[in-house]
């Protein structure tokens, strides 16, 4: 059985990640993956990876940006403020009639950018929006607690008693707007293609990974 063998550099605490793939799965010639939904906590590198890939692979990268056009075209704006809302600061609660619209725009506007190709979707529950879209591929991107409080503590010059308590304020907003939403646990590993633990990687290491798994021939 021939084998293809792609090397990853300074993968895992500068070693190198050797990923053998049998010849019997791969069909060179055949185009990879060309939309990435990232799903990521606060504090695991998640939003700089979804930026790092989107660079290397020369896609467009939508965060912030599908949120406002959902918003406009479902002229809720103040739903999408309540959604960006990640630690609860604003107390914003949109009627639920307003808040289906906006979401039923969201995915339109998600299904129409991820048609185009070439995107890096960062957030706003890609995953399971495009689950079933055939050139998806989906990431979660997480770390352990005490990475992340050590993370937001330095970035946000704040005590790390403080970063414990936004770190918990948006893993609570996020788990709960998934499984209102969508009916879905967002810890759910069913949900991804691959999940990346950055507790000890670098950020570069983790946009190595994403790319290799987002390039890889499709069957």
């Amino acid at each position: 059985m021939d084998l293809v063998v792609g090397i990853i550099p300074q993968c895992v605490r500068g070693r190198r990640a050797i990923i053998v793939l049998s010849s019997e799965t791969v069909h060179l010639g055949k185009v990879g993956m060309d939309v990435i939904t990232i799903s990521r906590q606060l504090g695991s590198l998640g939003s700089s990876v979804g930026r790092g890939v989107a660079e290397r692979l020369g896609y467009r990268l939508v965060w912030r940006e599908l949120i406002n056009q959902a918003a406009i075209r479902a002229g809720a704006p103040e739903v999408a403020l309540a959604t960006i809302d990640d630690l609860d600061l604003l107390g914003m609660t949109p009627t639920p009639k307003r808040q289906h619209k906006y979401l039923d725009a969201m995915k339109q506007v998600m299904t129409e950018m991820a048609d185009t190709g070439k995107v890096v979707i960062i957030g706003r529950a890609g995953q399971v929006v495009l689950k079933n879209h055939p050139q998806s591929i989906h990431i979660r991107i997480i770390a352990s607690q005490e990475v992340r409080i050590a993370r937001i503590a330095a970035a946000r010059k704040i005590s790390r008693e403080a970063a414990q308590a936004q770190i918990e304020t948006s893993d609570r907003t996020r788990k709960q707007y998934l499984s209102r939403f969508y009916q879905v646990n967002g810890d759910d590993p069913g949900l991804y293609d691959l999940t990346i633990n950055t507790s000890r990687m670098d950020c570069q290491a983790a946009v190595e990974l994403v790319c290799f798994a987002a390039q890889r021939p499709t069957k």
